[in-house]
């Protein structure tokens, strides 16, 4: 396996090879030209979007500013919306269903290092996915910390950070993020 195939299975991978660092800078290249995108140049967002990411749904509407590692891992269902100044470090996959929302400043990171200093100080790396649901809705500057599935219908409280998998239906709210309570019929109002 070449380091981006063990980066995208999870596996340690070394991030400075020429390959990975002309991937992350074709990544900044792109994000840079969408950021410099006015408030009337829609289709040229939705454009370079279709060109970053690896799979990209219908109506896709992101705010600028934007930050990425690859892109490439990124996938969006249609309805996607992110407020201003989301961060998406993709260097494992990140699955996103139909209708979400994010708030300002979200960030989703699938990135890890080793806890032992000696592994991290080589600059050894490996993934975890994460994957939201359909209609689930993150809170302003919320943090996805690598590896969780978030369940449909759920919403993610502002300033909350996401270490467990969460239930569909439910509302996160904390650092670190707990179910606050179960989004039953009356709630949906």
């Amino acid at each position: 396996m070449n380091e981006r195939e063990k980066m995208v299975a999870g596996l340690p991978y070394d991030p400075y090879v020429p390959e990975l660092i002309a991937d992350r800078e074709r990544a900044r290249r792109l994000t840079r030209a969408f950021n410099a995108t006015t408030e009337i140049e829609g289709g040229r967002r939705q454009d370079l979007l279709r060109e970053l990411f690896g799979a990209c749904g219908r109506n896709p509407t992101i705010e600028p500013t934007l930050r990425v590692d690859y892109g490439y891992n990124i996938s969006i269902g249609d309805d996607f919306f992110a407020n201003f100044d989301c961060v998406f470090l993709d260097c494992g996959p990140v699955i996103i269903g139909h209708k979400v929302l994010f708030g300002p400043g979200v960030h989703v990171y699938t990135v890890n290092h080793p806890l032992d200093p000696t592994e991290r100080a080589q600059g050894v790396e490996f993934t975890r996915p994460i994957t939201i649901g359909d209609n689930v809705w993150v809170g302003g500057r919320a943090i996805l910390s690598p590896g969780v599935t978030i369940g449909a219908n759920s919403v993610i409280a502002a300033g909350s950070v996401v270490t467990k998998d969460v239930p569909p239906n439910a509302l996160v709210a904390g650092v670190p993020g707990k179910v606050i309570k179960e989004i039953t019929g009356p709630d949906r109002d």
